[in-house]
């Protein structure tokens, strides 16, 4: 059956298999998200300066990735790889080759449709037909007779990695559906065939490998960061081949994931002569009638996070139920029963939050922007704030330089006014309206993302499923507000804040686990995250 002019693939039938994989992830050392261009300059620099072959380094990186899947799959797994033509199959051919020589039966295609390969996969191909314990090696030029993939079958997805920019067509396209519809389990090299490095908006979707497993070199590609992309990577493993530390140290780059240590280096110390005066004063703006609970949780998440002093302002109706569940605070009522209706005077406190739970009535609304304009300290806005500003994007405008807000993906949607088609086109809105506003946006997700007024975004690695729960927003308010008062600056309050937050989230999956994991758990490990940053 003729697919297209790259190749012709002849269909099997096969029964469809749905793959769901939990995703795992293993940060490796070095937090630098290289783009695409970068990791190509990374391998020619390391050649240049190591100095070493390219070939050389190939086999450094397929013996690598031999030892990973040795790690996982005993040699009773018959292996096939899928080679394409350029390095990624030269990596591909390498581990076919060293996988054979240590007892495994493979069988290996190259898919050359135009009979053009990079000059390692040729070396890599010659020295694979040189293998005498290899079971069965086809160049594909034309035709391709897929073999039968079982469930005991492991293929070795070595097709194309990071370089590419366009979706997979045609003969390539087929090859990976036929892939995802087997039973088979799946390693991909580098990246999963098919899944671009950093933007995947109008990738189509069916045309991308989805692997069980992928072993990604050197470091994880942006596209790694995304929720819509996990499907297709499965578990994840990093994999240090030893490229040039020179140039992975000296080369800028616009993204990257935070580090522990990086963060322990943000923490203001306690002095021991310290009282609550010196330790900051924080304004919680949350609640309404039937949502105390929001107020509840971002003002404990705030006590617990260093500051001094903090004020609930809150209506009416939520007076007892505040003074009861969070008797350290000061609870300051609104005029109005049942929601927030007018401004409060900031000239006493030193950071304010506002949003969480104060719903979006009309005089709600009027209040609020009120509020930020007159907010004499930094701003934190979250939750119903940000959906009553994207019903007035006018006062988008208004709003002071510096301020922080807090979205997930849906309110970053009505905040931008667009539905992205992607993860990765969402964050570009997130970064835009960052430099706009000349605001911090930390986009809320398995990796929170910190963009930055200068273009920069940065990466949170902390956190769990768990923490998918109503009120885990709120607790980070609380948290990132009780840092503003206390004296960090903007952005490592929102870089220490969103990290302690997913500590306090994993401490306590720990403990009661993911399934059972509520915000108020959170809250009660946070002095275990503080802990241990602080050890």
């Amino acid at each position: 059956m003729g697919w297209s002019e790259d190749f012709y693939f002849i269909s099997k039938n096969t029964v469809p298999l749905a793959i769901q994989s939990q995703s795992f992830f293993y940060l490796c050392t070095v937090m630098k998200i290289f783009s695409a261009a970068q990791i190509r300059e990374l391998d020619k620099y390391t050649i240049e300066h190591e100095p070493i072959k390219s070939i050389d380094l190939m086999e450094r990186a397929a013996k690598a990735i031999t030892r990973a899947i040795m790690d996982e799959w005993t040699d009773h797994s018959p292996v096939v790889v899928f080679a394409g033509p350029g390095n990624n199959g030269g990596d591909g051919l390498a581990v076919a080759r060293l996988l054979a020589e240590n007892g495994y039966t493979v069988s290996a295609y190259l898919f050359n449709v135009h009979n053009k390969l990079s000059e390692d996969c040729a070396a890599n191909r010659q020295r694979l037909i040189d293998c005498k314990r290899l079971s069965a090696f086809n160049e594909i030029s034309l035709n391709f007779d897929p073999p039968e993939l079982s469930a005991e079958t492991l293929v070795i997805d070595a097709l194309f990695g990071s370089g590419i920019n366009k979706p997979l067509m045609g003969g390539f396209a087929s090859l990976v559906k036929y892939i995802n519809q087997s039973a088979c389990k799946v390693v991909s090299v580098d990246m999963p065939s098919g899944l671009m490095c950093e933007d995947n908006s109008y990738n189509i979707r069916a045309n991308i490998v989805r692997a069980d497993l992928t072993l990604s070199l050197q470091q994880m590609k942006l596209s790694m960061f995304f929720a819509d992309c996990q499907q297709y990577i499965g578990r994840l493993r990093v994999l240090d081949i030893r490229l040039s530390p020179d140039y992975i140290r000296d080369t800028e780059v616009s993204h990257r994931v935070l580090e522990e240590s990086e963060i322990r280096s943000m923490l203001l110390p306690r002095s021991d002569f310290a009282h609550k005066g010196d330790m900051g004063h924080a304004l919680i703006i949350a609640g309404s009638h039937g949502m105390a609970g929001a107020a509840i949780l971002a003002t404990r998440a705030c006590m617990r996070s260093g500051v001094g002093k903090v004020t609930a302002h809150t209506p009416k109706r939520n007076c007892a139920i505040m003074q009861v569940a969070v008797p350290e605070a000061v609870v300051q009522l609104d005029r109005d029963e049942t929601y927030f209706s007018e401004g409060v005077n900031t000239d006493d406190f030193d950071a304010m939050a506002i949003g969480p739970g104060i719903g979006t009535n009309e005089n709600t609304g009027i209040a609020l922007i009120g509020q930020v304009n007159r907010a004499q300290c930094p701003v934190v806005l979250d939750a119903d704030a940000l959906n009553i500003l994207a019903n007035h994007q006018a006062w988008l405008q208004q709003l002071p330089k510096g301020i922080i807000m807090t979205p997930h993906p849906k309110e970053l949607d009505r905040l931008t006014g667009t539905v992205s088609n992607s993860d990765g086109e969402r964050l570009v809105q997130a970064q835009r309206l960052a430099e706009r506003l000349e605001a911090c946006i930390l986009l809320k997700g398995h990796y929170s993302a910190l963009c930055l007024p200068n273009g920069h975004v940065l990466f949170n690695g902390t956190g769990n499923s768990g923490m998918a729960t109503a009120g885990s927003g709120d607790v980070l308010t609380g948290i990132i507000t009780a840092l503003l008062a206390r004296g960090y600056n903007r952005v490592n309050a929102c870089a220490v804040g969103m990290y302690l937050h997913g500590l306090a989230g994993d401490l306590a999956a720990k403990d009661v686990g993911k399934e059972s994991l509520v915000a108020t758990d959170i809250i009660t490990y946070l002095p275990k995250a503080f802990m241990q940053l602080e050890e």
